[in-house]
Protein backbone atom coordinates (compact mmCIF):
# COMPACT_ATOMS: atom_id res chain seq x y z
CA UNK A 1 0.00 0.00 0.00
CA UNK A 2 1.51 3.40 -0.95
CA UNK A 3 2.64 5.66 1.85
CA UNK A 4 0.21 8.63 2.18
CA UNK A 5 3.19 10.92 2.63
CA UNK A 6 4.59 9.75 -0.70
CA UNK A 7 1.23 10.36 -2.33
CA UNK A 8 1.17 13.84 -0.79
CA UNK A 9 4.35 14.74 -2.67
CA UNK A 10 2.80 13.77 -5.99
CA UNK A 11 5.24 10.98 -6.86
CA UNK A 12 2.62 8.86 -8.66
CA UNK A 13 2.00 10.43 -12.06
CA UNK A 14 -0.05 7.79 -13.91
CA UNK A 15 -3.51 8.94 -12.82
CA UNK A 16 -5.92 11.39 -14.38
CA UNK A 17 -9.07 12.87 -12.91
CA UNK A 18 -12.28 14.41 -14.24
CA UNK A 19 -14.98 16.23 -12.28
CA UNK A 20 -18.75 16.64 -12.41
CA UNK A 21 -20.82 19.23 -10.56
CA UNK A 22 -24.57 19.57 -10.23
CA UNK A 23 -27.16 20.75 -7.71
CA UNK A 24 -30.15 18.43 -7.54
CA UNK A 25 -31.65 20.28 -4.58
CA UNK A 26 -30.67 23.96 -4.78
CA UNK A 27 -33.25 24.91 -2.15
CA UNK A 28 -31.14 22.94 0.34
CA UNK A 29 -28.03 24.80 -0.88
CA UNK A 30 -26.18 21.56 -1.66
CA UNK A 31 -23.71 20.83 -4.45
CA UNK A 32 -23.05 17.29 -5.63
CA UNK A 33 -19.48 16.84 -6.87
CA UNK A 34 -18.13 13.64 -8.40
CA UNK A 35 -14.44 12.95 -9.00
CA UNK A 36 -13.71 10.20 -11.53
CA UNK A 37 -10.14 8.90 -11.14
CA UNK A 38 -8.68 6.93 -14.03
CA UNK A 39 -5.58 4.77 -14.11
CA UNK A 40 -5.08 4.40 -10.36
CA UNK A 41 -3.14 1.47 -8.92
CA UNK A 42 -4.44 -0.64 -6.09
CA UNK A 43 -3.92 1.16 -2.81
CA UNK A 44 -4.82 4.43 -1.16
CA UNK A 45 -5.78 7.57 -3.02
CA UNK A 46 -5.30 10.92 -1.32
CA UNK A 47 -7.85 13.68 -2.00
CA UNK A 48 -7.36 17.19 -0.60
CA UNK A 49 -9.47 20.34 -0.62
CA UNK A 50 -7.66 23.69 -0.49
CA UNK A 51 -7.62 25.50 2.83
CA UNK A 52 -7.57 28.96 1.19
CA UNK A 53 -8.11 30.62 -2.16
CA UNK A 54 -5.47 32.65 -4.02
CA UNK A 55 -6.01 36.38 -3.68
CA UNK A 56 -7.57 36.15 -0.21
CA UNK A 57 -4.93 35.45 2.39
CA UNK A 58 -6.79 33.72 5.19
CA UNK A 59 -7.21 30.03 5.91
CA UNK A 60 -10.91 29.39 5.31
CA UNK A 61 -10.90 25.58 5.65
CA UNK A 62 -13.31 24.86 2.82
CA UNK A 63 -13.48 21.24 3.98
CA UNK A 64 -15.77 22.37 6.79
CA UNK A 65 -18.58 22.64 4.24
CA UNK A 66 -18.32 18.97 3.21
CA UNK A 67 -21.47 17.13 4.29
CA UNK A 68 -20.63 13.61 3.12
CA UNK A 69 -18.08 11.61 1.11
CA UNK A 70 -18.56 8.22 -0.55
CA UNK A 71 -16.36 6.26 -2.97
CA UNK A 72 -17.14 3.46 -5.46
CA UNK A 73 -15.22 1.15 -7.75
CA UNK A 74 -15.95 0.83 -11.46
CA UNK A 75 -18.13 -2.19 -10.60
CA UNK A 76 -20.20 -0.14 -8.12
CA UNK A 77 -18.60 -1.60 -5.01
CA UNK A 78 -18.49 0.91 -2.16
CA UNK A 79 -14.94 1.64 -1.02
CA UNK A 80 -13.58 2.61 2.36
CA UNK A 81 -13.06 6.36 2.93
CA UNK A 82 -11.37 7.78 6.01
CA UNK A 83 -10.40 11.25 7.08
CA UNK A 84 -6.63 11.71 6.97
CA UNK A 85 -6.37 15.38 7.99
CA UNK A 86 -8.76 18.30 8.34
CA UNK A 87 -8.90 18.78 4.55
CA UNK A 88 -7.78 15.32 3.35
CA UNK A 89 -9.40 11.95 2.71
CA UNK A 90 -7.87 8.55 1.96
CA UNK A 91 -9.77 6.17 -0.34
CA UNK A 92 -8.95 2.45 -0.58
CA UNK A 93 -8.88 2.01 -4.35
CA UNK A 94 -9.12 -1.34 -6.11
CA UNK A 95 -7.39 0.10 -9.17
CA UNK A 96 -8.65 1.04 -12.63
CA UNK A 97 -11.45 3.60 -12.23
CA UNK A 98 -12.66 5.04 -8.92
CA UNK A 99 -15.43 7.57 -8.30
CA UNK A 100 -15.55 9.72 -5.17
CA UNK A 101 -18.76 11.66 -4.46
CA UNK A 102 -18.86 14.77 -2.28
CA UNK A 103 -21.92 16.61 -1.00
CA UNK A 104 -20.94 20.19 -0.18
CA UNK A 105 -22.96 22.98 1.43
CA UNK A 106 -22.94 26.19 -0.61
CA UNK A 107 -24.19 29.25 1.26
CA UNK A 108 -21.26 31.70 1.03
CA UNK A 109 -22.44 34.60 -1.11
CA UNK A 110 -19.01 36.15 -1.56
CA UNK A 111 -16.43 36.29 -4.32
CA UNK A 112 -14.39 33.70 -2.38
CA UNK A 113 -17.08 31.09 -1.85
CA UNK A 114 -19.79 28.86 -3.28
CA UNK A 115 -23.50 29.61 -3.15
CA UNK A 116 -26.56 27.94 -4.64
CA UNK A 117 -30.30 28.53 -4.29
CA UNK A 118 -33.38 28.41 -6.51
CA UNK A 119 -32.25 31.45 -8.51
CA UNK A 120 -28.57 30.91 -9.28
CA UNK A 121 -25.43 28.93 -8.62
CA UNK A 122 -21.98 30.43 -8.12
CA UNK A 123 -18.80 28.63 -7.15
CA UNK A 124 -15.04 28.82 -6.98
CA UNK A 125 -13.23 25.57 -7.66
CA UNK A 126 -11.36 25.79 -4.35
CA UNK A 127 -14.69 25.31 -2.54
CA UNK A 128 -15.86 22.24 -4.46
CA UNK A 129 -13.08 20.36 -6.23
CA UNK A 130 -10.61 18.27 -4.19
CA UNK A 131 -7.20 17.64 -5.66
CA UNK A 132 -6.38 14.01 -6.37
CA UNK A 133 -2.75 14.06 -5.29
CA UNK A 134 -0.53 12.55 -7.96
CA UNK A 135 -2.87 13.18 -10.91
CA UNK A 136 -1.70 15.03 -13.98
CA UNK A 137 -3.61 17.18 -16.47
CA UNK A 138 -5.43 17.97 -18.58
CA UNK A 139 -8.65 17.85 -16.58
CA UNK A 140 -12.26 17.80 -17.76
CA UNK A 141 -15.06 19.46 -15.79
CA UNK A 142 -18.67 18.57 -16.58
CA UNK A 143 -21.17 21.23 -15.46
CA UNK A 144 -24.54 19.52 -15.48
CA UNK A 145 -27.93 21.24 -15.72
CA UNK A 146 -29.16 22.09 -12.25
CA UNK A 147 -32.77 21.29 -11.47
CA UNK A 148 -34.83 24.05 -9.91
CA UNK A 149 -32.92 26.95 -11.49
CA UNK A 150 -34.71 29.24 -13.97
CA UNK A 151 -34.91 27.93 -17.53
CA UNK A 152 -33.23 31.15 -18.65
CA UNK A 153 -30.15 30.49 -16.50
CA UNK A 154 -26.91 30.02 -18.43
CA UNK A 155 -23.29 29.26 -17.56
CA UNK A 156 -20.79 32.12 -17.39
CA UNK A 157 -17.13 31.19 -16.97
CA UNK A 158 -13.79 31.89 -18.60
CA UNK A 159 -13.06 28.15 -18.88
CA UNK A 160 -12.50 26.82 -22.38
CA UNK A 161 -15.55 24.79 -23.50
CA UNK A 162 -14.97 21.33 -24.96
CA UNK A 163 -18.55 20.25 -25.65
CA UNK A 164 -21.35 22.45 -24.31
CA UNK A 165 -24.94 23.25 -25.25
CA UNK A 166 -26.36 26.67 -26.09
CA UNK A 167 -26.70 27.53 -22.39
CA UNK A 168 -23.14 26.50 -21.57
CA UNK A 169 -23.88 23.20 -19.81
CA UNK A 170 -21.49 20.40 -20.68
CA UNK A 171 -17.76 19.69 -20.70
CA UNK A 172 -14.92 22.16 -20.12
CA UNK A 173 -11.17 21.55 -20.37
CA UNK A 174 -8.36 22.98 -18.22
CA UNK A 175 -4.64 22.32 -18.31
CA UNK A 176 -4.18 21.21 -14.70
CA UNK A 177 -5.60 21.35 -11.18
CA UNK A 178 -4.32 24.87 -10.52
CA UNK A 179 -6.22 26.14 -13.55
CA UNK A 180 -9.34 24.25 -12.45
CA UNK A 181 -9.42 26.55 -9.41
CA UNK A 182 -8.82 29.66 -11.51
CA UNK A 183 -12.20 29.92 -13.26
CA UNK A 184 -15.19 30.93 -11.10
CA UNK A 185 -18.59 29.90 -12.48
CA UNK A 186 -21.91 31.73 -12.35
CA UNK A 187 -25.14 30.04 -13.50
CA UNK A 188 -28.06 32.46 -13.60
CA UNK A 189 -30.29 34.63 -15.72
CA UNK A 190 -27.72 37.35 -16.33
CA UNK A 191 -26.75 40.17 -18.67
CA UNK A 192 -23.62 40.12 -20.83
CA UNK A 193 -21.97 43.25 -22.24
CA UNK A 194 -19.21 42.51 -24.74
CA UNK A 195 -16.24 44.60 -25.85
CA UNK A 196 -12.76 44.02 -27.20
CA UNK A 197 -9.35 45.16 -26.00
CA UNK A 198 -6.47 44.74 -28.45
CA UNK A 199 -8.55 42.23 -30.36
CA UNK A 200 -9.22 40.13 -27.24
CA UNK A 201 -12.90 39.45 -26.44
CA UNK A 202 -14.04 40.72 -23.04
CA UNK A 203 -17.39 40.27 -21.32
CA UNK A 204 -18.94 42.11 -18.39
CA UNK A 205 -21.51 39.64 -17.07
CA UNK A 206 -23.79 40.76 -14.26
CA UNK A 207 -26.56 39.12 -12.26
CA UNK A 208 -29.13 41.04 -10.26
CA UNK A 209 -28.85 44.43 -11.97
CA UNK A 210 -31.55 46.47 -13.72
CA UNK A 211 -31.02 47.40 -17.36
CA UNK A 212 -27.47 48.75 -17.67
CA UNK A 213 -26.15 51.54 -19.85
CA UNK A 214 -24.22 49.02 -21.95
CA UNK A 215 -22.49 51.53 -24.18
CA UNK A 216 -21.09 53.61 -21.32
CA UNK A 217 -20.01 50.61 -19.28
CA UNK A 218 -18.32 48.88 -22.23
CA UNK A 219 -16.55 52.05 -23.38
CA UNK A 220 -15.22 52.96 -19.92
CA UNK A 221 -14.11 49.41 -19.10
CA UNK A 222 -12.35 49.10 -22.46
CA UNK A 223 -10.43 52.35 -21.91
CA UNK A 224 -9.29 51.23 -18.46
CA UNK A 225 -8.23 47.78 -19.67
CA UNK A 226 -6.35 49.27 -22.61
CA UNK A 227 -4.38 51.48 -20.23
CA UNK A 228 -3.12 48.45 -18.31
CA UNK A 229 -2.10 46.71 -21.53
CA UNK A 230 -0.18 49.84 -22.53
CA UNK A 231 1.79 49.67 -19.28
CA UNK A 232 2.87 46.03 -19.17
CA UNK A 233 1.97 44.55 -22.55
CA UNK A 234 -0.49 41.78 -23.34
CA UNK A 235 0.25 38.38 -21.78
CA UNK A 236 0.76 35.73 -24.44
CA UNK A 237 -1.87 33.42 -22.95
CA UNK A 238 -4.57 36.09 -22.53
CA UNK A 239 -7.08 35.23 -25.24
CA UNK A 240 -10.33 36.12 -23.37
CA UNK A 241 -11.45 37.82 -20.18
CA UNK A 242 -14.66 37.88 -18.14
CA UNK A 243 -15.84 40.15 -15.35
CA UNK A 244 -18.38 38.08 -13.37
CA UNK A 245 -20.40 40.52 -11.28
CA UNK A 246 -23.38 40.21 -9.02
CA UNK A 247 -25.29 43.31 -8.00
CA UNK A 248 -26.55 43.79 -4.45
CA UNK A 249 -28.32 46.54 -2.53
CA UNK A 250 -24.98 47.17 -0.86
CA UNK A 251 -21.78 45.35 -1.71
CA UNK A 252 -18.20 45.88 -2.74
CA UNK A 253 -15.35 43.48 -3.35
CA UNK A 254 -13.49 41.45 -5.90
CA UNK A 255 -11.25 38.47 -6.45
CA UNK A 256 -8.79 38.16 -9.28
CA UNK A 257 -8.09 35.26 -11.64
CA UNK A 258 -5.93 34.86 -14.73
CA UNK A 259 -8.75 35.05 -17.29
CA UNK A 260 -11.52 36.57 -15.19
CA UNK A 261 -12.47 38.25 -11.96
CA UNK A 262 -15.45 38.07 -9.61
CA UNK A 263 -17.01 41.34 -8.48
CA UNK A 264 -19.60 42.20 -5.84
CA UNK A 265 -21.07 45.63 -6.60
CA UNK A 266 -23.84 47.89 -5.35
CA UNK A 267 -26.63 48.56 -7.81
CA UNK A 268 -26.34 52.26 -7.06
CA UNK A 269 -22.74 52.21 -8.31
CA UNK A 270 -23.66 50.91 -11.77
CA UNK A 271 -24.58 53.02 -14.83
CA UNK A 272 -28.23 52.32 -15.58
CA UNK A 273 -30.27 53.37 -18.58
CA UNK A 274 -31.73 56.77 -17.76
CA UNK A 275 -30.23 56.93 -14.27
CA UNK A 276 -26.52 57.65 -13.96
CA UNK A 277 -24.93 56.94 -10.56
CA UNK A 278 -23.28 59.69 -8.56
CA UNK A 279 -19.74 60.43 -9.81
CA UNK A 280 -18.17 59.21 -6.56
CA UNK A 281 -20.06 55.90 -6.64
CA UNK A 282 -19.33 55.26 -10.30
CA UNK A 283 -15.65 56.03 -9.78
CA UNK A 284 -15.61 53.54 -6.92
CA UNK A 285 -17.03 50.88 -9.24
CA UNK A 286 -14.55 51.69 -12.02
CA UNK A 287 -11.72 51.53 -9.47
CA UNK A 288 -12.77 47.99 -8.57
CA UNK A 289 -12.82 46.98 -12.24
CA UNK A 290 -9.38 48.52 -12.71
CA UNK A 291 -7.95 46.89 -9.58
CA UNK A 292 -9.03 43.34 -10.42
CA UNK A 293 -8.00 43.68 -14.05
CA UNK A 294 -4.46 44.85 -13.16
CA UNK A 295 -4.15 41.72 -11.05
CA UNK A 296 -4.10 39.56 -14.19
CA UNK A 297 -0.52 40.80 -14.44
CA UNK A 298 0.35 41.62 -10.84
CA UNK A 299 -0.07 38.46 -8.68
CA UNK A 300 -1.88 36.11 -11.06
CA UNK A 301 1.12 35.85 -13.40
CA UNK A 302 3.89 37.91 -11.82
CA UNK A 303 3.82 36.62 -8.24
CA UNK A 304 6.04 36.17 -5.18
CA UNK A 305 8.62 33.42 -5.63
CA UNK A 306 7.21 31.67 -2.54
CA UNK A 307 3.91 31.23 -4.44
CA UNK A 308 5.63 29.04 -7.05
CA UNK A 309 4.50 26.30 -6.78
CA UNK A 310 1.48 27.31 -4.73
CA UNK A 311 0.67 25.34 -1.56
CA UNK A 312 -3.01 25.87 -0.70
CA UNK A 313 -3.02 23.54 2.30
CA UNK A 314 -1.58 26.11 4.74
CA UNK A 315 -0.45 29.73 5.02
CA UNK A 316 2.24 30.89 2.59
CA UNK A 317 3.92 33.96 4.05
CA UNK A 318 5.43 36.77 2.02
CA UNK A 319 6.38 40.36 2.86
CA UNK A 320 5.37 41.45 -0.65
CA UNK A 321 1.61 41.91 -0.42
CA UNK A 322 2.24 45.66 -0.31
CA UNK A 323 3.62 45.18 -3.85
CA UNK A 324 0.90 42.91 -5.18
CA UNK A 325 -2.03 44.69 -3.52
CA UNK A 326 -0.64 48.12 -2.65
CA UNK A 327 1.02 48.83 -6.00
CA UNK A 328 -2.09 47.41 -7.68
CA UNK A 329 -4.16 49.89 -5.65
CA UNK A 330 -1.89 52.70 -6.86
CA UNK A 331 -2.28 51.74 -10.50
CA UNK A 332 -6.03 51.11 -10.30
CA UNK A 333 -6.63 54.84 -9.65
CA UNK A 334 -3.82 55.94 -11.96
CA UNK A 335 -5.32 53.99 -14.86
CA UNK A 336 -8.62 55.83 -14.39
CA UNK A 337 -7.05 59.26 -14.88
CA UNK A 338 -4.61 58.12 -17.56
CA UNK A 339 -7.46 56.61 -19.57
CA UNK A 340 -9.57 59.76 -19.18
CA UNK A 341 -12.56 58.20 -17.41
CA UNK A 342 -11.95 60.57 -14.46
CA UNK A 343 -10.38 64.04 -14.30
CA UNK A 344 -7.12 65.04 -12.65
CA UNK A 345 -9.11 66.76 -9.90
CA UNK A 346 -11.04 63.53 -9.29
CA UNK A 347 -7.74 61.67 -9.05
CA UNK A 348 -6.32 64.09 -6.47
CA UNK A 349 -9.47 63.71 -4.37
CA UNK A 350 -8.95 59.93 -4.42
CA UNK A 351 -5.34 60.31 -3.28
CA UNK A 352 -6.35 62.71 -0.52
CA UNK A 353 -8.96 60.29 0.76
CA UNK A 354 -6.59 57.35 0.78
CA UNK A 355 -3.97 59.37 2.62
CA UNK A 356 -6.64 60.46 5.12
CA UNK A 357 -7.65 56.83 5.67
CA UNK A 358 -4.08 55.84 6.51
CA UNK A 359 -3.34 58.87 8.68
CA UNK A 360 -6.43 58.05 10.76
CA UNK A 361 -4.94 54.65 11.57
CA UNK A 362 -2.65 54.76 14.64
CA UNK A 363 -1.60 51.20 13.82
CA UNK A 364 0.68 52.56 11.09
CA UNK A 365 3.16 53.35 13.86
CA UNK A 366 2.97 49.78 15.20
CA UNK A 367 3.18 47.65 12.05
CA UNK A 368 5.36 48.02 8.98
CA UNK A 369 4.14 47.34 5.46
CA UNK A 370 6.41 44.30 5.29
CA UNK A 371 4.95 42.93 8.52
CA UNK A 372 1.41 43.81 7.46
CA UNK A 373 1.98 41.66 4.38
CA UNK A 374 3.47 38.79 6.37
CA UNK A 375 0.74 38.89 9.03
CA UNK A 376 -2.21 39.17 6.62
CA UNK A 377 -3.32 35.64 7.48
CA UNK A 378 -3.84 36.33 11.15
CA UNK A 379 -4.27 40.10 11.45
CA UNK A 380 -5.54 41.91 8.34
CA UNK A 381 -8.20 39.30 7.58
CA UNK A 382 -9.13 38.79 11.24
CA UNK A 383 -9.57 42.30 12.55
CA UNK A 384 -10.94 43.11 15.98
CA UNK A 385 -11.87 46.30 17.84
CA UNK A 386 -8.20 47.23 18.33
CA UNK A 387 -7.18 46.67 14.70
CA UNK A 388 -7.00 50.37 13.85
CA UNK A 389 -4.50 50.81 16.70
CA UNK A 390 -2.31 47.81 15.88
CA UNK A 391 -2.21 47.19 12.12
CA UNK A 392 -1.94 49.08 8.85
CA UNK A 393 -3.50 48.16 5.50
CA UNK A 394 -1.03 46.95 2.88
CA UNK A 395 -3.63 48.07 0.34
CA UNK A 396 -4.00 51.67 1.48
CA UNK A 397 -0.50 52.43 2.80
CA UNK A 398 0.94 50.21 0.04
CA UNK A 399 -0.65 52.54 -2.53
CA UNK A 400 0.84 55.55 -0.72
CA UNK A 401 4.24 53.84 -0.67
CA UNK A 402 3.94 53.29 -4.43
CA UNK A 403 3.05 56.95 -4.98
CA UNK A 404 5.97 58.00 -2.80
CA UNK A 405 8.41 55.70 -4.59
CA UNK A 406 7.18 56.88 -8.00
CA UNK A 407 7.61 60.56 -7.11
CA UNK A 408 11.00 59.89 -5.48
CA UNK A 409 12.28 58.14 -8.61
CA UNK A 410 10.92 60.87 -10.88
CA UNK A 411 12.49 63.64 -8.79
CA UNK A 412 15.93 62.08 -8.39
CA UNK A 413 16.39 60.02 -11.57
CA UNK A 414 15.12 59.46 -15.10
CA UNK A 415 13.24 56.35 -13.98
CA UNK A 416 9.56 55.96 -13.03
CA UNK A 417 7.64 53.24 -11.24
CA UNK A 418 6.30 52.29 -14.69
CA UNK A 419 9.87 51.36 -15.69
CA UNK A 420 10.34 49.37 -12.50
CA UNK A 421 7.13 47.39 -13.03
CA UNK A 422 7.99 46.63 -16.66
CA UNK A 423 11.39 45.30 -15.63
CA UNK A 424 9.85 43.23 -12.82
CA UNK A 425 7.39 41.76 -15.32
CA UNK A 426 10.22 40.80 -17.67
CA UNK A 427 12.67 39.59 -15.05
CA UNK A 428 10.43 37.78 -12.60
CA UNK A 429 7.62 36.50 -14.84
CA UNK A 430 8.72 36.23 -18.46
CA UNK A 431 12.29 35.22 -17.60
CA UNK A 432 11.97 33.97 -14.02
CA UNK A 433 10.06 31.97 -11.44
CA UNK A 434 8.59 34.70 -9.28
CA UNK A 435 9.65 37.83 -7.43
CA UNK A 436 12.16 37.50 -4.57
CA UNK A 437 11.35 39.30 -1.34
CA UNK A 438 13.61 42.25 -2.27
CA UNK A 439 12.60 42.22 -5.94
CA UNK A 440 11.11 45.70 -6.33
CA UNK A 441 13.85 47.31 -4.25
CA UNK A 442 16.58 45.61 -6.28
CA UNK A 443 15.09 46.57 -9.65
CA UNK A 444 14.42 50.18 -8.57
CA UNK A 445 18.03 50.50 -7.37
CA UNK A 446 19.52 48.99 -10.53
CA UNK A 447 17.44 51.08 -12.94
CA UNK A 448 17.74 54.41 -11.12
CA UNK A 449 21.24 54.12 -9.68
CA UNK A 450 19.84 55.52 -6.42
CA UNK A 451 20.69 54.18 -2.99
CA UNK A 452 17.25 53.19 -1.75
CA UNK A 453 18.04 51.13 1.36
CA UNK A 454 17.20 53.99 3.72
CA UNK A 455 13.99 54.67 1.78
CA UNK A 456 12.80 51.05 2.05
CA UNK A 457 14.00 50.71 5.65
CA UNK A 458 11.78 53.60 6.69
CA UNK A 459 8.70 53.25 4.51
CA UNK A 460 8.47 49.48 3.92
CA UNK A 461 10.38 47.74 6.71
CA UNK A 462 9.76 50.54 9.21
CA UNK A 463 6.80 52.59 10.32
CA UNK A 464 7.73 56.02 8.96
CA UNK A 465 5.11 58.31 7.47
CA UNK A 466 6.10 59.24 3.91
CA UNK A 467 7.38 62.78 3.45
CA UNK A 468 4.90 63.43 0.67
CA UNK A 469 4.46 67.21 0.80
CA UNK A 470 7.79 68.11 -0.91
CA UNK A 471 7.46 65.23 -3.37
CA UNK A 472 3.97 66.36 -4.38
CA UNK A 473 5.26 69.92 -4.55
CA UNK A 474 7.79 68.79 -7.15
CA UNK A 475 4.86 68.09 -9.49
CA UNK A 476 2.94 71.27 -8.52
CA UNK A 477 0.50 69.59 -6.13
CA UNK A 478 -0.02 71.21 -2.73
CA UNK A 479 -0.83 68.99 0.24
CA UNK A 480 -2.33 70.32 3.46
CA UNK A 481 -4.02 68.88 6.54
CA UNK A 482 -7.25 70.03 8.17
CA UNK A 483 -9.46 68.88 10.99
CA UNK A 484 -12.20 66.37 10.07
CA UNK A 485 -15.78 67.47 10.43
CA UNK A 486 -17.11 64.12 11.67
CA UNK A 487 -16.70 60.37 11.20
CA UNK A 488 -18.14 60.46 7.67
CA UNK A 489 -15.60 63.07 6.50
CA UNK A 490 -13.31 61.07 4.19
CA UNK A 491 -11.02 63.98 3.33
CA UNK A 492 -9.80 64.77 -0.16
CA UNK A 493 -11.55 68.14 -0.31
CA UNK A 494 -11.66 71.37 1.70
CA UNK A 495 -14.30 71.32 4.41
CA UNK A 496 -17.36 73.41 3.60
CA UNK A 497 -18.30 73.72 7.25
CA UNK A 498 -16.85 72.33 10.46
CA UNK A 499 -19.84 70.74 12.14
CA UNK A 500 -18.27 69.14 15.19
CA UNK A 501 -14.93 67.81 16.32
CA UNK A 502 -13.79 64.28 15.57
CA UNK A 503 -12.96 62.72 18.92
CA UNK A 504 -11.37 59.46 17.75
CA UNK A 505 -14.51 57.31 17.97
CA UNK A 506 -15.62 55.03 15.17
CA UNK A 507 -19.24 53.96 15.26
CA UNK A 508 -20.68 50.76 13.84
CA UNK A 509 -22.06 51.55 10.38
CA UNK A 510 -25.01 49.22 11.00
CA UNK A 511 -25.60 50.35 14.60
CA UNK A 512 -24.83 54.08 14.89
CA UNK A 513 -25.43 53.91 18.65
CA UNK A 514 -22.65 51.36 19.11
CA UNK A 515 -18.94 52.21 19.36
CA UNK A 516 -16.92 50.01 17.01
CA UNK A 517 -13.42 51.29 17.82
CA UNK A 518 -11.56 53.92 19.82
CA UNK A 519 -8.32 55.22 18.32
CA UNK A 520 -5.11 55.28 20.31
CA UNK A 521 -4.15 58.59 21.96
CA UNK A 522 -7.40 60.23 20.85
CA UNK A 523 -9.53 62.42 23.15
CA UNK A 524 -12.05 59.57 23.32
CA UNK A 525 -9.45 57.14 24.63
CA UNK A 526 -8.00 59.64 27.06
Amino acid sequence: MPDPQALRTGESLAMRASYRVRADNPAAHLYDVSVDIHGADDGELLLRLPAWIPGSYMVRDYARHVVSVAAFSAQGEQLDVRRHAKSEWLVNSTGENTTVNFTIFGWDLSVRGAHVDQFHAYFNGACLFPEVVGCVGPIMLHIEPMSGLPETAWVATSMQPADVDTRGFGAYRVADYEELLDHPVEIADQQSIEFTVRGIPHRFIVRGAPILDNDRLAADCARICEQHHALLGTPADLDRYDFLAYALDTGYGGLEHRWSSSLAVSRADLPLVGAAPSPDRYQKFLGLVSHEYFHLWNVRRLKPAVFTPLDMSAEVHTRLLWVFEGITSYYDDLALVRSGVITRDDYLVMQGRNLTRVMRTPGRFQQSLADSSFDAWTKFYKQDENAANSIVSYYAKGAIAALTLDLHLRLHSDVTLDDVMRECWQRYYLDGDGMPEDGVEQVAHELSGLELTHFFDGLIRGTDDPDLAPLLGSVAVKMRLRAPTDQSDAGGKPAEELQRSYAGIRFDTNRPDRVAAVLADSPAQQ
